[in-house]
C-alpha cells in the first residue's frame, strides 16, 4: 500500500505538465520543484487520485476503471477486492483479438 500522495505539477509559461510522487510536508512552502528544461518553478495543479494511502497505483480515469460484480460500484483494475464492498471482484474480461 503507498503512502505517498501523486500531484500534478505544471510549468505556467508553457503548460507543461508531470506528475510526482511526494510526502503532503514536501509539496508545501519549503520546497520548490522546477521544470528540468527551462528551469522555471512548477505549480501545484492538484492531487491524482486515489488520495493516499491506497492498495491502487492506477490513476481514476475511465481506461482504469472497472465495476465490481458485487455492488456495481467502480473500483481500479488493478484491484482484486473491492474497495467499496470488500468482496473479491471477478476476473477481467479477457480481449479477444479476431
Amino acid at each position: 500500500m503507498s503512502t505517498s500522495q501523486r500531484y500534478r505539477l505544471r510549468n505556467p509559461a508553457s503548460g507543461r505538465e508531470i506528475v510526482i510522487e511526494a510526502d503532503r510536508s514536501e509539496i508545501g512552502q519549503q520546497e520548490i520543484y522546477l521544470d528540468r528544461y527551462t528551469g522555471e518553478p512548477l505549480e501545484v495543479v492538484g492531487k491524482l487520485l486515489p488520495l493516499a494511502p491506497s492498495a491502487s497505483r492506477l490513476p481514476w480515469a475511465v481506461e482504469n476503471m472497472r465495476f465490481c460484480s458485487w455492488c456495481d460500484q467502480l473500483a481500479q483494475k488493478d484491484l482484486n477486492d473491492c474497495p467499496t464492498c470488500g468482496r473479491r471482484m471477478g476476473p477481467l474480461a479477457s480481449r479477444s483479438t479476431g
